[in-house]
């Protein structure tokens, strides 16, 4: 593509920008890198913070920038994908950067383009890191795409990198086993510097790597820990000491302790750099934010949305563990929406003893899966699902089935609870939607 295109608006740039890769995934980082040094990029000189793993990246992404912003600093964060607006990967202090720097954004990157061709996801991560570039932030946080090692965000050196979870998911990509995903994640680790793993199982590839690359590695449950108290407070423990009485962070569902914990076991590695007080950390902690992660709704006709993303079988794990924590006195009526390549029958075996009623989403893009496929392959593990039509349709009937005390869960992809999202705020459901309301 010749240097010199322009578009008016953010559409037609991210048409464009989907136009350019006939594969929506190529692993590698030499095209990017050979892009971002012809557009002339420096180097941040603030800390960044890389958040890698298979669940919880989201979420630790929200946990560090609301306790960096309630210490008084100003935070870039780069997460993917996006629920509803494209503009939510990349935000300047918790908002949304501007279309208008969006677009002048591409344009310097298209100019840089050469004989190179980037996936949509490259342009992306290129375009947080010239954001930030021109916003000077004092503390970046971002979030790796999938894996890790050949991720475009690791064109980035972070100062700590963080590890949340490990599981099976994008197995074409990454690797058959726990093993070759873990290492590939494991790829964000830099010499000398801390990486921080979460808690639950470590692959002896992570270790592995860790030693190999000469890594600080602190670990879950060694190093740090995070534990509940019956006051609904938690306690926070690392070699440096320890945080009592912490107050349940703003995210809810069973493993947010736990990955608050790990969020901050890293900022407290850079405590020389951005100190913060335990004030700080307790309104950071409050503060947080993150839609579609078990993200409760109130329905004006007495029901409850919850809405999750969750799309691999740990992640239902979770799911399941939250709706049995916080149980609802009437039925709970499943809307499920997946793509074709994720692994169906796991999640709805996961989650079968959790659900009453069962309704099947289609969703939308080259990966897409049809209500009536979906419903097929619920029948091997035991669900009998009724296809619903689209996310908007499979929400209305939904809801017509739904009665005071019942509970509407919508899960199973972004592509899922992005439209679920979008729906209900045209339907003016009850409920702050930014954030989990417990």
């Amino acid at each position: 593509m010749p240097a010199g295109i322009r578009f008016a608006d953010l559409a037609h740039w991210l048409d464009w920008q989907q136009s350019l890769q006939p594969q929506l995934i190529e692993l590698g980082l030499e095209r990017a890198s050979r892009v971002l040094e012809r557009t002339g990029w420096r180097k941040p000189v603030c800390p960044v913070i890389t958040v890698a793993g298979t669940n919880g990246k989201g979420s630790c992404v929200a946990l560090l920038g609301a306790m960096l912003r309630a210490g008084g600093y100003r935070v870039g964060s780069f997460t993917s994908p996006h629920l509803v607006d494209y503009r939510e990967r990349i935000r300047i202090d918790g908002e949304m950067v501007s279309e208008a720097s969006l677009v002048a954004t591409f344009e310097r990157i298209a100019d840089a383009l050469g004989p190179d061709s980037l996936t949509f996801f490259e342009f992306n991560t290129l375009a947080a890191l010239l954001v930030f570039e021109t916003a000077v932030p004092d503390a970046i946080v971002l979030e790796v795409g999938m894996g890790g090692r050949l991720d475009a965000v690791n064109l980035v050196d972070a100062d700590v990198a963080i590890l949340v979870s490990i599981g099976l998911d994008h197995m074409e990509w990454l690797g058959p086993d726990v093993e070759a995903i873990g290492r590939e994640k494991a790829g964000v680790f830099r010499r000398g510097r801390p990486a921080i793993v979460g808690a639950g199982p470590l692959p002896q590839s992570v270790v592995d790597c860790a030693r190999d690359a000469g890594t600080d590695l602190r670990l879950y449950g060694r190093h740090f820990d995070g534990h509940e108290n019956p006051d609904g407070s938690w306690d926070y423990r690392d070699a440096a000491g320890s945080l009592q009485g912490l107050p349940w962070p703003g995210l809810g569902g069973v493993v947010q302790v736990g990955n608050a914990a790990t969020s901050l076991a890293a900022l407290r590695t850079l405590d020389q750099r951005l100190p913060l007080t335990r004030s700080a950390i307790e309104r950071g902690l409050q503060s947080a934010r993150l839609p579609g992660r078990f993200q409760r709704i109130a329905a004006s006709a007495g029901f409850e949305w919850v809405l999750d993303v969750a799309h691999n079988p740990d992640a239902a794990q979770v799911l399941a563990a939250n709706l049995t924590r916080f149980r609802v006195a009437g039925r709970t009526i499943a809307v499920c929406g997946m793509l074709a390549d994720k692994d169906v029958g796991s999640v709805v075996e996961t989650l079968r003893g959790s659900v009453d009623t069962w309704i099947a989403a289609s969703t939308d893009g080259p990966r897409a899966l049809e209500d009536a496929a979906l419903a097929v392959r619920a029948v091997a593990s035991g669900v009998m699902m009724t296809p619903g039509g689209t996310v908007p349709e499979a929400l209305q009937r939904a809801a017509a089935l739904a009665t005071p005390g019942d509970r509407v869960v919508v899960f199973g992809s972004f592509h899922t609870v992005g439209p679920a999202l979008e729906h209900l705020g045209r339907a003016g459901a009850r409920g702050d939607q930014s954030a989990l309301c417990v």
